[in-house]
């Protein structure tokens, strides 16, 4: 169930390499400084079309997580819908954890 990955995420938060929600990710990807973005199961439409068309357009990997509950509730938020990873290092790591747990 990404436990692992979540895991990574809350790490990362504590580290600063973790953006967090559509606006943010969104602004980091114009800029080129993710490496990796996670959007919750339950997104909103609009944050397909802000965010999902942005990372392919951008070439950052993008990984489908949990509820946006559980997403937020990993970076010590409420309810969150997307986030972006910086660090390269720990987006091998989060990718890596997600195929070890089947996603």
């Amino acid at each position: 169930m990404l436990r692992g990955a979540l895991g990574l995420l809350g790490l990362g938060m504590r580290a600063g390499s973790v953006v967090v929600g559509t606006a943010g990710v969104r602004a980091a990807l114009r800029r080129d400084e993710l490496a990796l973005v996670m959007v919750a199961n339950d997104r909103s439409s609009r944050t397909n079309e802000k965010v999902l068309r942005l990372a392919g357009a951008r070439r950052v990997p993008l990984i489908v997580g949990p509820s946006a509950d559980d997403l937020g509730r990993s970076v010590g938020r409420g309810s969150v819908q997307a986030v972006g990873v910086r660090d390269a290092e720990l987006a091998a790591g989060i990718k890596d954890q997600t195929r070890e747990d089947g996603r």
